[in-house]
Parts: structure tokens; C-alpha cells; sequence
């Protein structure tokens, strides 16, 4: 069976009017990870209804992505994480166009994204290095930019917070990012939001999916959010 656009997103639209409704379809939205995080992220987006979306990311799914990444499960362990999520997301909308770049993120591999060709550029990456170039390189592009924090190590999901990068408090990975941007130079041309959580707990490593699915679709709300102001 087929399904049209309007069916599949009636009740979007009823909420936030076919002016919103329209722009979800039509903005370009890229997600750098798609992890615990930058996944459910992604879901969240294809079911707001936007039609144009990029994931990047180089890693393949393992075992032990099971307990909280969406593309993770027993049937897709070794496969590549964009290829198998870009299939999830083409059965909840076969119109969508989702493009799966197998790709790595440094500072020398993000001029080739054409950030600016975007309307929002989604941070769900973990590498430190990586995350401050993605950083710089997005605030400079012109797309609306949100990023996530840390979701590791947290089980209170009261905890999760947004706010500016820079009031960004008892996170760990904020507080990593801020000081090599300030030792580094080269700042960010502008302030941008966060998803964080000030919750650490007393463990070294470790994940669960009731938190990076909120760090996720929170990340998604966002873009909602953002495009609603913007037309109502």
C-alpha cells in the first residue's frame, strides 16, 4: 500500500498548520553521528515529516549498540549504521530522499559537506577534536545549528536540559569543548543551543536508550520549534 504526505502527517498538521507542515517537508536538515543520539534524532525528524535529510557517520552497527541506537538490533550487527537507518526511515516515509554518507568528520573532511547548502546542521558526534570542528565549521555556514552533549553516564531523565552552549553546566564534554575552543582560537561566530544533562554518575562508561532517545528527539523538537516560530 501507498500513502500520501497529508494522510501520513494529518495529525502534525492539525497542530502546527499546513505553513509549518510544509516547511518540515521542504528543509534540509544534515546529522552528523547517528549513534544513541543522532538516531533517534533523526526518526524524530522523518516523523515531523521532513522529507530532506543527511546521515553521516563511518561506523558499523555492534552488538553492543543494541541497547540504545535505533538501527541497532540482532539481524543488522557489521552492517554500516547510515544504510540501516536510511532503510528504517524510507519504511516510515518512502518518500522521503535520506541520503547515507559513510563518511568520517575532522576538520579537514567538513569543507566537502557544503554545510551551507543546509537549513539546520545536527551535532550527535562524541570525538572531541571532531565535535569542536563541527562546531566552528557550523556556526559559519549560515544553517541553524543545534548540538548535543554528553548522554553517557546519566539514568534521570528530569535531568536533560537545553540552553545556550555557554551556560552549558556540570557537563563534562561542555566543559571540554569550551576550554579547547578558548585555547584553540578560531571561536564560534555565534551562540547556539544545547542539549545537555547535569547528572553524572558515579561510573566510567555506559549508556541508556531512555536518555539518548530524549537527548535525540529533543535535538528534532528543536528544528520543530524553530520552524514553527518562524511561521506561525
Amino acid at each position: 500500500m501507498t500513502f500520501g504526505y497529508d494522510e501520513m502527517f494529518e495529525r502534525s498538521r492539525s497542530l502546527v498548520g499546513a505553513a509549518v507542515q510544509e516547511a518540515l517537508r521542504s528543509s534540509r536538515v544534515i546529522i552528523f553521528g547517528v549513534g544513541g543520539v543522532g538516531s533517534w534524532c533523526a526518526e524524530g525528524l522523518v516523523r515531523s515529516g521532513v522529507e530532506n535529510l543527511t546521515l553521516v557517520d563511518f561506523d558499523v552497527v555492534s552488538v553492543s549498540n543494541i541497547n540504545r541506537q535505533r538501527e541497532a538490533d540482532t539481524q543488522t550487527v557489521g552492517r554500516p549504521k547510515v544504510e540501516v537507518l536510511a532503510e528504517i526511515l524510507h519504511r516510515i516515509n518512502p518518500g522521503a530522499s535520506v541520503t547515507a554518507l559513510r563518511a568520517r568528520v575532522s576538520a579537514d573532511t567538513l569543507p566537502g559537506f557544503g554545510l551551507g547548502s543546509y537549513d539546520y546542521v545536527i551535532d550527535a558526534i562524541d570525538s572531541l577534536s571532531d565535535k569542536a570542528a563541527l562546531i566552528r565549521a557550523a556556526c559559519a555556514s549560515g544553517a541553524t545549528f543545534f548540538s548535543s552533549m554528553g548522554a553517557a553516564r546519566k539514568i534521570d531523565p528530569t535531568r536533560i536540559h537545553v540552553t545556550n552552549f555557554w551556560k552549558v553546566r556540570d557537563c563534562p564534554l561542555g566543559a571540554a569543548l569550551r576550554k579547547k575552543l578558548r585555547r584553540e582560537g578560531g571561536m564560534p561566530e555565534h551562540s547556539f543551543l544545547a542539549v545537555y544533562g547535569d547528572e553524572v554518575m558515579d561510573s566510567d562508561k555506559g549508556s541508556l536508550v531512555h536518555i539518548t532517545s530524549i537527548f535525540g528527539m529533543t535535538l528534532a523538537g528543536l528544528v520543530v520549534r524553530d520552524i514553527y516560530s518562524g511561521k506561525r
